[in-house]
């Protein structure tokens, strides 16, 4: 997570998704820190104007990867909390 501190844009977030997934995999509240950092990523590294678009892209992708299992109580938990986690979970 430090190393994120120094970094910009999609780089800075793409390192905090990493840190993410790493560190907090104790604390259940955090769990869509990852996800949500992914999405920033991928807004960050689109060509301008396409922004919108690529966090889309990437929060469909990860809704289609989640095991049926979970998928229902992740589902759930990104529309109770998606207003923490800077909105990226519309898509």
């Amino acid at each position: 997570m430090a190393a994120a501190r120094d970094l910009s844009g999609a780089p800075r977030h793409a390192a905090y998704a990493a840190g993410q997934a790493a560190v907090v995999a104790h604390v259940a509240a955090h769990e869509l820190g990852a996800a949500a950092y992914a999405i920033k990523a991928a807004r960050a590294a689109a060509p301008e104007g396409e922004d919108e678009s690529a966090g889309r892209l990437e929060c469909r992708w990860q809704r289609d990867e989640l095991p049926e299992a979970i998928r229902e109580l992740v589902l759930d938990d990104q529309r109770l909390r998606n207003d923490i986690c800077w909105s990226v979970f519309h898509c």
